[in-house]
């Protein structure tokens, strides 16, 4: 088996959707080399134990430098175990799609009708930077009728922006930690029962979070091949064998 590349940063997902006609054959997770923009191999499974073997087989691991994950804890599970010298980074955008999931879940419990429209749906989700300004005033006037939603909004913006800082020093990560540490504290006492699960989640990868603010890198490009690789299956009408599907998947994306 091949050489992961030296000191590159890598990142790692699973995709759903291996099939073959309607019988489901089960994920396949892909390994990416971020530094150099391609795929560097496909393993059939998501699960330790089927990506066990796999990775034992690996030479190489100890100059992995850098691993970007999504919040799964079976693969940071398999990256502290196979890659002992590589430091795991969340991907950042996973992170904010998490808080955005557990605010809009929150917003339904306190507002069940607002949250049905799309409308406020869509001002919600984006970053305020991103809005124009009668989008602003909508969103502004929504939220100033219900005051207790409008702080979770305040606080859900601001964590994010701090989340999207990026290629930061040491000196300048160390400030910004305290600041997500006591937002990480207070999600985790408030009385709202979708609140207190997204401080449990960013509580439990708080390191490698915060290792984000280091690093632009992200698993984006990972995600660019998953759609190459669900568009490459649809053409073929689907895999019946999966080392055919690695093989088009490599040579594709390789």
């Amino acid at each position: 088996m091949a050489r992961p590349p030296s000191s590159a940063t890598s990142g790692a997902g699973w995709r759903g959707g291996f099939a073959s006609g309607t019988r489901r054959q089960g994920y396949a997770t892909t390994f990416c080399d971020l530094r150099n923009h391609k795929i560097y191999d496909v393993a059939l499974g998501r699960s330790e134990a089927a990506l066990e073997s796999w990775l034992g087989r690996l030479e190489g691991k100890a100059e992995v430098r850098v691993v970007c994950m999504d919040l799964a804890a079976t693969y940071r599970a398999l990256v502290r175990k196979h890659f002992p010298n590589a430091r795991i980074v969340a991907d950042r955008f996973h992170v904010i799609r998490i808080i955005n999931h557990h605010f809009l879940a929150c917003w339904r419990e306190l507002d069940p009708a607002g949250s049905r429209n799309q409308g406020l749906v869509s001002l919600m989700r984006r970053h305020r930077h991103n809005l124009r300004p009668e989008q602003h005033q909508n969103l502004e006037r929504y939220l100033s009728e219900n005051p207790a939603l409008q702080l979770i909004y305040r606080f859900k913006q601001r964590l994010c922006y701090l989340l999207l800082k990026k290629n930061r020093t040491r000196k300048q990560c160390a400030q910004l930690a305290p600041r997500f540490l006591r937002a990480v504290y207070q999600l985790r006492r408030a009385r709202l029962p979708q609140l207190v699960q997204l401080g449990d989640a960013l509580h439990a990868w708080a390191a490698e979070i915060a290792t984000m603010w280091r690093f632009s890198r992200n698993n984006g490009i990972t995600e660019g091949f998953h759609n190459k690789m669900e568009l490459t299956s649809r053409q073929a009408l689907g895999f019946r064998n999966f080392e055919n599907y690695r093989r088009r998947v490599k040579v594709l994306c390789g």
